[in-house]
């Protein structure tokens, strides 16, 4: 029998930070996601919680329109906005974690980077997980800069004055007390998945390397603005950077260009965030082998995210580097997906068994709660986390 929606919710941010940090012993088995797909909130707020959430799809669909055509954006400017933030919160509360992932702006951001990015039919459903009707995919040939004039043509001043105050002061009022926000962002990401693509990225850094150092300088500069506007608000409680730069053997692009183009701006969101007192944790997917000590030495993150066990299993991560940051997730994808109830409660348990000795570890998936993920295996991730002792 499962434990959730949680009668008595305990948020504890602070103690949740001060145990991956190393300065607190365990209390309980602490939650962690980078990103939990809003139709996974949306069903288990209908069908655990009673309530039904507005559909952000709608919702976003009429920003990008609005951007399209030339309009400000501005968040938080219509009743179902407040309501999807409030069961938006409402749902990390009573899921028992101690913090609330921000991933709404993101997602109008990357639209507006990107409004017309290639969609196909959804068949998550599949798996056992819930299909949204249509699924965006990245650029895998060129993007939407492909030369000096597409870069002067971008609307980076428009994507840079997306409007967050409404948005933020609207969360900080109705956080429960003990919680707070993990904000969000994604750099690196957005540019070889849509601004310049795969294949662009890869052409352009041999064909015009300084253009693709003017990109990553002026998407660099828009998230670090970003991050300078919030990162000060007593309710956000640090950065959960989002950057894919691996994939299942090396680096997606060589270490040295990482080093040239995309860890330098990784290092001043970072040094932001503690110049603030704040956490600093980063996600990327892929083999991150080669650069893991530029993060920990350089960069300085405090926590990693993002394990596959046919790259690095998180038990062997954490043997090897638990002393130095802290460990977040690393419940493999594809046996959140396939694995049977008993299956996956023992693999679950194992993890645990070998992180949490020690603390600096919390649990949550390897990568994302995406639709295609049971809800049903989710919640006994979650719930294996609630009984270990």
């Amino acid at each position: 029998m499962f434990q959730f929606p949680l009668t008595k919710p305990h948020p504890n941010f602070d103690g949740l930070v001060q145990m991956l940090d190393g300065q607190r012993k365990l209390e309980k088995v602490s939650f962690v996601e980078l990103w939990i797909d809003f139709v996974v909130v949306e069903f288990i707020s209908e069908k655990l919680f009673g309530k039904k959430l507005p559909n952000f799809a709608q919702i976003k669909e009429k920003k990008i329109k609005k951007f399209i055509a030339g309009e400000k954006v501005a968040l938080m400017t219509d009743p179902e906005e407040e309501a999807l933030v409030k069961g938006w919160i409402d749902f990390y509360y009573r899921m028992g974690y101690d913090y609330v992932q921000d991933v709404i702006p993101v997602e109008y951001y990357r639209a507006m980077i990107a409004p017309e990015a290639a969609v196909s039919e959804d068949t998550a459903s599949i798996t056992g997980g819930i299909s949204k009707g249509k699924r965006r995919w990245a650029e895998e040939g060129r993007g939407k800069i492909t030369s000096w004039s597409d870069f002067e043509e971008f609307p980076w001043e428009r994507i840079a004055n997306i409007e967050l105050e409404g948005y933020y002061d609207f969360v900080s009022k109705n956080l429960p007390e003990g919680m707070k926000l993990m904000t969000m962002q994604v750099f690196f990401e957005n540019i070889f998945e849509y601004i310049l693509g795969y294949e662009g990225l890869f052409y352009l850094l041999y064909d015009e390397p300084d253009l693709v150092k003017a990109v990553h300088n002026e998407m660099g500069n828009i998230i670090y603005e970003y991050y300078k506007k919030v990162i000060s608000l007593d309710s956000v409680g640090g950065i959960f950077h989002a950057d894919d730069m691996g994939f299942k053997t090396s680096t997606l692009v060589s270490p040295k260009m990482l080093r040239e183009l995309v860890l330098p701006w990784h290092k001043k969101f970072a040094s932001l965030a503690h110049q603030h007192g704040k956490t600093f944790w980063l996600h990327s997917c892929g083999n991150g082998r080669e650069i893991m000590n530029d993060l920990i030495e350089d960069v300085k993150i405090d926590a990693y995210h993002s394990f596959q066990d046919v790259i690095t299993p998180v038990t062997k991560f954490k043997k090897e580097y638990g002393n130095r940051i802290a460990v977040l997730g690393g419940v493999d994808m594809d046996k959140l997906c396939r694995l049977n109830e008993r299956n996956l409660r023992n693999y679950v348990r194992d993890i645990l068994n070998h992180c949490m000795p020690g603390g600096r570890y919390a649990l949550g998936s390897g990568n994302s709660i995406a639709n295609f993920v049971p809800v049903e295996n989710f919640l006994i991730m979650l719930d294996e986390g609630l009984k270990w002792k």
